[in-house]
């Protein structure tokens, strides 16, 4: 009876305490991150060693032949090349036009908090199918974009058709989705001391001289952030090249994360996409690494410490 009322006391006091209502508030994220994250993350390391397909009764296990016969694989080596050359010029193109519409948000303006909403509406819509659906339309080969060059007496392009052209709308479309990048750089850019430009202003220095010794420096925290941010994503780009060129022509679109589909439910071959994805977290955890690692030289901090 005594051990019953030690239990007893200390359950009571268990819930009387003030991280009750931590901890049921947390559950639901713990729940759903055990569930839905680790639990697959743990199933998928397992299958990359094996055979698995979807309705399959035998399981063997093969060892690393999965990831052996990644580099055989042309398909996974071109698409691997694609997504390479995807991110280096999304990423970039992506950040400088985010940082230049922030940089124009930020000056004082009346209108100022409706052009800033305006401005991020693409991205809150830019990764659905519907916008997907209407980007195809506008490079069709009777799309705006060609109706366009026709009315200004140029030449129309198979967007779609040409496989050293088919990615670039895909490009585009995700420069178009700058929104959440430019929320953060003008936030950034909204923390700069005033004094720093006043400074420059009595030294005489230009407005590009400015941008370059000042706001560049002191926005480089924020430029890392949406630097690493915004690669990983790009990594990850599925739905414009689903949607709009299933990977096509010959594969000319055919992103890492399109592959790894159809893979796996296109040609169930579920072990191999896992090892796929798997090589892609080891690639991506490289780069960030990479990223970290280099920002030493370019990251400013005001203490004079990296």
């Amino acid at each position: 009876m005594a051990k019953k009322a030690e239990k007893a006391s200390a359950f009571s006091r268990f819930m009387n305490s003030n991280q009750t209502v931590g901890y049921v508030f947390a559950f639901p994220f713990i729940f759903g991150f055990i569930c839905f994250s680790f639990i697959p993350i743990v199933t998928s390391f397992y299958y990359s060693f094996t055979d698995y397909s979807m309705g399959s009764k035998t399981l063997t296990y093969v060892g690393f032949k999965n990831f052996l016969q990644l580099f055989s694989d042309d398909v996974f080596i071109k698409s691997l090349g694609i997504t390479i050359k995807y991110v280096l010029l999304s990423v970039p193109l992506k950040l400088a036009f985010a940082l230049l519409v922030a940089f124009v948000l930020t000056r004082k303006s009346n209108m100022v908090t409706l052009y800033r909403s305006l401005y991020y509406v693409p991205s809150l819509v830019g990764g659905s199918v519907a916008v997907a659906l209407v980007w195809k339309q506008l490079f069709a080969r009777k799309g705006l974009i060609n109706v366009v060059l026709s009315d200004m007496g140029l030449k129309t392009v198979n967007w779609f058709g040409d496989q050293k052209l088919a990615l670039y709308p895909l490009i585009l479309m995700t420069v178009w989705q700058f929104g959440s990048s430019m929320i953060i750089f003008a936030a950034g850019l909204k923390e700069i001391p005033v004094t720093y430009y006043e400074a420059a202003k009595i030294d005489g220095a230009s407005g590009t001289q400015t941008f370059a010794r000042i706001t560049l420096p002191c926005l480089s925290p924020i430029i890392l952030y949406n630097l690493v941010m915004q690669t990983i994503q790009a990594f990850m780009s599925f739905t414009q090249a689903f949607v709009i060129t299933q990977g096509g022509p010959n594969n000319g679109t055919m992103l890492y994360a399109l592959n790894v589909y159809n893979q796996a439910f296109k040609y169930n071959h579920m072990g191999y996409a896992c090892a796929m994805s798997w090589f892609m977290l080891i690639v991506m955890s490289i780069i960030t690494l990479v990223i970290f690692k280099t920002s030493k030289f370019w990251v400013f901090s005001e203490g004079g410490e990296d």
